[in-house]
């Protein structure tokens, strides 16, 4: 699987993953006030569960005093490594401040989020936010150069992102992660709710299917990201359409206006057919790998 970061568009950066199925996906790295507000919101979901036990244990007497704090600390410690954990490994890399500011964490090298990366990035989390913090503000015997250098370690690490391209932070360099905007089906969607007519009631069997390979997907998936808003671009999108027609038979031919719900419905079987194949060990790369030699002793597919 290849990887490429792109330049930088605005505040953004972009990062694109090719696949086996060699159909781009793109990601946008994460805004860090986003990522401010998610973590917010993850700290006000811990802590408050911790704060509703405090209370109820400061009514009933049951602790009091520096038994009481220490007990809330250890609590919340005890909590919080687990949540960040098990719902990031449960939810695709979000915990619920993700899921609800709409961001989530990715392997940097496009491979699967492992439990290792998961375990990693959100133990150095601890070394990087809360310990430090515990120092800075928690009840404890501590000196003023601890709280300065800890105050000083805090300021380091919550720079790093700043100073990076990615905005990875220590436990990201460290994970191989990288925080991304949630991407959102854009090409997909309008494959079943713009079809209409004739077109969206188009079956195209396996022998179609396989007249091209991966290459031309990418190449009419490029096409479909931009809709003709020009006499010229329409009449490219009908020779297009026109051209896979003939090319895979079996459609003698096409209504007026309906070459574009055409590829669309082209698109999204033929991405459906080439990923089934992959997933059988049968990658297609273009129209020219029905033309492979094949090993020795192997008959005809």
């Amino acid at each position: 699987m290849s990887v490429t970061v792109d330049k930088a568009l605005g505040k953004r950066f972009l990062k694109n993953f090719l696949p086996p199925e060699g159909v781009p996906i793109q990601f946008a790295i994460a805004a860090l006030g986003t990522r401010f507000g998610a973590q917010t919101l993850d700290i006000l979901i811990t802590y408050g569960t911790g704060v509703i036990l405090l209370l109820l244990l400061a009514l009933s007497d049951l602790l009091a005093g520096s038994a009481l704090v220490s007990f809330f600390l250890l609590f919340v410690f005890f909590v919080r490594i687990p949540y960040y954990i098990f719902s990031e490994l449960v939810w695709n890399g979000r915990t619920l401040g993700k899921r609800i500011t709409g961001i989530r964490v990715i392997s940097a090298d496009g491979a699967g989020l492992t439990p290792y990366q998961v375990t990693a990035r959100n133990l150095m989390k601890e070394v990087e936010v809360f310990m430090p913090a515990t120092l800075l503000f928690g009840a404890g015997d501590f000196s003023g150069w601890e709280r300065l250098a800890a105050l000083a370690w805090s300021l380091s690490v919550l720079s790093v992102p700043f100073l990076n391209r990615r905005r990875q932070r220590l436990g990201d360099m460290i994970a191989g992660t990288l925080v991304v905007e949630q991407p959102r089906a854009v090409l997909l969607p309008d494959l079943t709710d713009s079809a209409a007519g004739a077109a969206a009631q188009l079956v195209f069997d396996a022998e179609q299917l396989a007249v091209y390979g991966r290459y031309e997907l990418q190449t009419l998936e490029a096409i479909l990201r931009d809709p003709p808003k020009s006499p010229q671009a329409r009449r490219h999108v009908s020779e297009v359409a026109q051209t896979i027609r003939r090319k895979i038979g079996g459609l003698d031919s096409l209504p007026a206006g309906a070459e574009w719900d055409f590829l669309l419905e082209f698109y999204r079987q033929q991405r459906a057919f080439l990923e089934s194949r992959h997933l059988l060990g049968d990658s297609r790369e273009n129209k020219h790998h029905a033309a492979a030699p094949k090993p020795p002793g192997q008959g005809a597919a």
